[in-house]
């Protein structure tokens, strides 16, 4: 279970590389008119910068989790509460309705 976690300084290192990978194919392209090569310059630029920000989004979403943990942990009746809140507000919302006739 816990190699399924991510290393998101591993994902940060490895999209640094993918974006200077691209940098390298798209001047390298550029430089011999390979059209095709700069694009696929351009695409690990963009995988590069989309494997950065997903790094960030998971390292967000880690603290979190990490934040709701804690309050259910440490407030657990205010939990239940706010739990029950939403269920009913939720099933509120989804219940059909009878129209008096």
């Amino acid at each position: 279970m816990a190699d399924d976690k991510i290393n998101p300084i591993k994902e940060k290192l490895e999209g640094a590389v993918d974006q200077a990978k691209g940098h390298v194919k798209d001047a390298a392209g550029g430089l011999t008119g390979d059209s095709s090569l700069q694009a696929e310059g351009k695409v690990d630029q963009l995988a590069g910068m989309a494997r950065e920000e997903f790094a960030d989004l998971y390292e967000e979403g880690e603290g979190l989790i990490e934040k709701g943990t804690t309050f259910i942990r440490d407030k657990p009746l205010l939990s239940l509460g706010i739990a029950w809140f939403a269920g009913t507000l939720f099933g509120w919302c989804l219940m059909p309705r009878r129209r008096k006739a």
